[in-house]
């Protein structure tokens, strides 16, 4: 009876009942005005986003040996000396889930290794995410440099990129990643603009 008695009812009445809630009949606004708007400065130092083509990569510059140093003193302890993961970290993913390299076409297997070199579509995926989030424990403190070396370092330990490339703003977005094809785009770029 209660369900023919709204399908009955027109969007006006409906529209009148919502409004009188006990939320807008108590006063409380249909908006908040919560705190102000954040200043671009407050901003930026957190706008680190970087998208696959490389727009706003920071200037700076990374070669491999540098990498290996930095890698060796920040990141060896979870992803391994050979870059295949650390097993039976306490608290924390291990093994294979801290794997970097390898997997190159298991993707359609049954038990695929999803690596940098497996999977990542874009080498600036792993700026990006280097920078924001690693090393674990002190995320967001490797300098650019620093960031661009480690890039430089996992690319030639994948034999993706030669030993003697050194990556920076203009370089690391032409690095052709093994998995670049196979991704399918979204038809639909209107919904994220």
């Amino acid at each position: 009876m209660c369900i023919r008695w709204v399908e009955g009812l027109s969007l006006a009445v409906m529209a009148l009942i919502i409004a009188s809630s006990p939320a807008s009949a108590q006063g409380y606004p249909q908006t908040f005005s919560f705190g102000q708007p954040a200043p671009p400065a407050d901003i930026a130092p957190v706008d680190l986003a970087i998208p696959a083509d490389g727009r706003g990569l920071p200037s700076g510059k990374g070669e491999y040996m540098s990498g290996k140093q930095v890698y060796d003193r920040a990141c060896a302890a979870c992803h391994g000396a050979n870059l295949e993961g650390v097993a039976n970290i306490p608290d924390m993913p291990s093994g294979p889930a801290l794997r970097l390299i390898g997997g190159r076409g298991t993707l359609t297997q049954q038990r695929p290794v999803l690596t940098i070199e497996s999977y990542w579509p874009y080498a600036t995926t792993l700026f990006d995410y280097i920078r924001r989030a690693m090393p674990f424990n002190a995320p967001g403190s490797l300098t650019v440099d620093e960031v661009y070396a480690l890039c430089a370092f996992i690319l030639t330990e994948a034999k993706i990129i030669d030993k003697s490339t050194v990556l920076d703003a203009a370089t690391l977005p032409r690095v052709q990643m093994p998995n670049h094809d196979g991704f399918i785009p979204d038809p639909r770029p209107e919904l994220f603009k």
